[in-house]
């Protein structure tokens, strides 16, 4: 994997996490929106854990 393929992750995972985030803010309230968006920011969470840590071996 090539840091120009690693860099394009970690800006994906950024997109994602936030459209999340603004799922969350447009929900309304609605809880199954909610609780979904929680569920992707907590995947998110996970790629970026494991992006960081090949980010800092490369």
């Amino acid at each position: 994997m090539t840091r120009r393929e690693i860099r394009k992750i970690d800006t994906q995972t950024k997109t994602i996490k936030k459209a999340a985030q603004e799922l969350k803010q447009l929900s309304g309230g609605i809880q199954a929106i909610d609780r979904n968006a929680e569920r992707i920011l907590a995947s998110v969470k996970m790629l970026e854990i494991n992006i960081s840590d090949v980010r800092d071996l490369i």
